[in-house]
């Protein structure tokens, strides 16, 4: 990879970052009055309705709303209203840095599927990241009788879902526009959503919610294009390994609006991430 792209990877990866713990916040403040298929249903409709009007002022996204590949479209976004239906119940149920820690066994599965499916090449470097990144969620969960809980197996069943839908994303991006997945997924996602909703949710929703609800929406959007985008410019066991720096950001966020504990075991083990991390890009930029 050239040194720009690198660049590029690691700049829509921070985007990333900071989306998706926007939508863990407001997941967390609209969860006492919504359930998940209504919050999820709120931002896949949201997202349908922004990307059209950015398709109304920009003819050249049009193309975009007839896919390509249709069943692969289709096959990921199951996979992934079931990935993000789980990630978002995780949420009410366990601590923040927890959810996303154990998020990231995400790696090693995309590492293994991108061999087969992809054809990319496991280096030095990533494997080294994998490595550390694996071992550094291990000191964070510290695996015992407390952690092995319902709520737990749940969110290592969302990380094997999320790396298919890695490897689906980019294959998706040889062909499709970021602006065709992103409104493919709230297109098919919403009647997902829309079909465990019960009730007249909308009539709930008071001024005190349109922040979080604002924040679901936007957040959730702009964290799959940051990511799509991240996907298109480097290989998937380079970007999923970047992710990793979600779990001390949402560690402090934890500490900081729920008033969670900071963990020390959270921090050794990001900072064995984030080590790995480093390698990983030292070499990937020497190759380059």
């Amino acid at each position: 990879m050239p040194h720009r792209s690198i660049l590029a990877v690691v700049l829509w990866m921070s985007g990333a970052l900071f989306s998706f713990s926007a939508t863990a916040i407001a997941v967390r403040a609209l969860a006492s009055t919504f359930s998940i298929f209504e919050m999820l249903a709120v931002r896949n409709a949201a997202g349908v309705l922004i990307l059209l009007v950015l398709a109304l002022l920009k003819p050249e996204l049009r193309s975009g709303l007839k896919p390509r590949r249709f069943p692969l479209h289709l096959a990921r976004n199951v996979l992934h209203f079931l990935g993000t239906d789980g990630w978002a119940f995780g949420l009410t149920l366990l601590p923040l840095a927890t959810v996303f820690a154990i998020e990231f066994t995400t790696p090693a599965w995309v590492a293994l599927l991108a061999i087969p499916l992809l054809k990319e090449r496991m280096t030095r470097g990533r494997l080294v990241a994998i490595v550390l990144g694996f071992i550094g969620i291990l000191v964070i969960l510290r695996p015992g009788l407390e952690t092995l809980q319902p709520a737990s197996f749940l969110m290592l069943g969302v990380a094997f879902s999320f790396a298919l839908v890695a490897i689906m994303t980019k294959r998706l991006t040889m062909t499709e526009s970021t602006f065709s997945i992103l409104f493919f997924m709230n297109l098919l996602q919403l009647p997902m959503n829309l079909a465990g909703v019960s009730r007249a949710f909308w009539l709930d929703v008071q001024p005190s919610h349109v922040l979080a609800l604002v924040g679901i929406s936007v957040g959730g959007l702009l964290s799959h294009y940051c990511l799509t985008n991240a996907y298109r410019r480097g290989d998937a066991t380079m970007v999923v390994p970047l992710d990793f720096m979600r779990i001390p950001l949402i560690a402090f966020v934890g500490w900081q609006f729920y008033g969670e504990p900071l963990d020390p075991y959270v921090f050794l083990g990001s900072g064995i991430i984030i080590m790995g991390l480093l390698y990983s890009l030292h070499r990937e930029a020497k190759s380059a």
